[in-house]
């Protein structure tokens, strides 16, 4: 999102698959929050003008290592800044730790998931313990000279320095994930009371930056010109058609083209039908089910599948584009996507120069090929699913059609491992629907964050009417999340086991060629919610 004004808090991207959520971390507490990188904040803080100056800067975590990484980040604590506030996490800690004087250590076993800190003093208005994320292998053995220990580890190992007189905080766990208990309390005190900002950031702010980005494309466009929008009719496209509909000011210039790649689950050829029905933009569908799957015959690596799936529909839309342009008298210059942070730090660093690891990549991720003429709009681009879904609510829209559970583009071609077949296809179909049926049937649907089956080629023996059967498994995958970032296996079905039972009893019996249902208990990290 192109910000009219500076943010007021800056967030060096050390590549942590967690700097997007320190952002939307801030913005929650009502503070306007940016990414930037190492050379943006040399270049700034070396001006004079100190209203060009970032007001707070948070280091984020990152896969390197002090040992390894070979750029300055000294000029950061320079007798200049020591009235710049700075919150170093994990590896930012770390950083802090190492230019100021201490000392970091190699470690031999690290620390990662859920840790108890012990906080005696009950520093920064956190209580004397909670459990915190670790996601750590070096740490910090000696305090720097005019640091204190704010925070320890149950394994005995620093988890928090404060410098006696500067404003800067560095804590070893990551308080922007949901699941240290208190993190945003802990931020906020930092934000507020050691860094002293003033709130500047709401939803009606964000509604009118992104509204500047259409008004911004509007002006850039002649009067036969139009926006072509890859609608899904998940949460993600359809928020961002329903903004591009308000903020264009030319209705008749946007058109939504939906792609059945025949990787779709049975409910998602209802919601379509219904938003057909009742949004007021046109949605023209495209049957292309027999291209997708004659290009992923034989394919069984991930990565390879989700690259095929955003070529095709790629390929799909071009073909589209010029069938609608000569039926329409219209020239599509833009390209509306529903890309959100999530999809974008799992692909590639948000920053230029940024460290990330890529996770996988997204479909609707990394612009175009050169030879289409389409520009890309992507208005949530740097928006969480719960903002996103919080202005679909501002915007009056099916609170049904906002709290679906997210589905990749991709589809059901990263839930069959290995090769997509027909018969797998099918089977993740009929499993998915048995599955979203009992969800709502015992009145669980609106708990987890998302929920569904993934099929496994992986042979076991089972019996079937008194013979033997050998047959393949079928995985639930049910977590609980805020944001998509991390995430947890959903409790609720785990304490309901009847609700278990019946669904996998459903699907061996009605699911031809499956014959065991496994559950998956595994966290986001180390997994991530998708198989692949």
């Amino acid at each position: 999102m192109k910000k009219k004004n500076k943010s007021i808090v800056w967030i060096l991207d050390l590549g942590s698959q967690y700097t997007q959520l320190i952002a939307r971390r801030c913005r929650e507490l009502g503070v306007s929050s940016e990414i930037v990188s190492l050379e943006a904040i040399k270049n700034t803080l070396h001006l004079k003008k100190e209203e060009d100056h970032p007001l707070c800067l948070i280091l984020s975590g990152g896969p390197r290592s002090v040992f390894e990484d070979q750029e300055d980040y000294s000029f950061l604590f320079s007798q200049e800044n020591i009235s710049l506030p700075i919150l170093g996490i994990c590896y930012g800690l770390q950083l802090m730790a190492t230019i100021n004087g201490g000392t970091v250590t190699r470690g031999t076993l690290g620390e990662y998931g859920p840790c108890t800190i012990k906080n005696e003093q009950q520093r920064f208005g956190m209580p004397s313990h909670f459990l915190a994320w670790m996601s750590h292998f070096d740490v910090v053995t000696k305090i720097p000279n005019q640091f204190e220990l704010m925070f320890e580890s149950s394994s005995g190992l620093l988890a928090g320095i404060k410098h006696e007189s500067y404003p800067w905080v560095g804590v070893q766990f990551h308080p922007e994930v949901s699941h240290t208990q208190g993190g945003m309390d802990f931020l906020s005190f930092f934000l507020f009371k050691v860094a002293k900002l003033e709130r500047d950031w709401s939803l009606a702010q964000m509604e009118e930056e992104i509204q500047s980005i259409f008004l911004e494309a509007e002006k850039s466009m002649e009067g036969h010109e139009a926006v072509l929008c890859g609608f899904s009719g998940g949460v993600d496209s359809l928020v961002a058609a329903v903004l591009c509909h308000k903020y264009l000011n030319r209705p008749q210039h946007f058109h939504c083209v939906f792609v059945d790649h025949g990787l779709l689950r049975p409910q998602d050829y209802s919601h379509i039908k219904i938003l057909k029905e009742f949004l007021p933009f046109p949605i023209h569908l495209v049957e292309a089910s027999e291209l997708f799957l004659s290009h992923l015959k034989n394919i069984e690596a991930p990565e390879e599948k989700r690259k095929i799936i955003g070529r095709l529909f790629i390929e799909v839309f071009e073909e589209k584009i010029k069938k609608l342009e000569a039926e329409l008298s219209l020239k599509f210059t833009y390209l509306l996507q529903g890309t959100l942070y999530p999809d974008v730090i799992e692909s590639f660093s948000p920053s230029k120069k940024g460290p990330s690891v890529t996770i996988k990549s997204h479909h609707n991720v990394g612009g175009l090929p050169e030879r289409m003429r389409l520009k890309l709009l992507e208005p949530l681009r740097f928006l969480f699913k719960d903002e996103v879904r919080s202005l679909g609510q501002s915007l009056g829209l099916n609170p049904s059609w906002l709290f679906r559970h997210p589905f990749p583009g991709p589809g059901i071609g990263i839930r069959v491992m290995g090769e997509v077949t027909h018969s797998r296809i099918r089977a993740v179909q009929q499993s998915d629907q048995i599955l979203f049926e009992e969800l709502q049937r015992w009145k669980l649907y609106d708990g987890p964050w998302q929920a569904f089956t993934v099929y496994l080629p992986v042979k076991t023996v089972g019996v079937k009417g008194d013979a033997r059967a050998y047959e393949d498994v079928m995985a639930l995958r049910i977590v609980n999340s805020s944001d998509g970032m991390t995430a947890y296996a959903s409790r609720d079905p785990i304490l309901n086991f009847d609700f278990l039972d019946c669904v996998a009893t459903r699907i061996v019996n009605e699911v031809s060629g499956i014959t065991r249902v496994v559950y998956d208990l595994t966290s986001k990290p180390p997994g991530t919610i998708e198989w692949e």
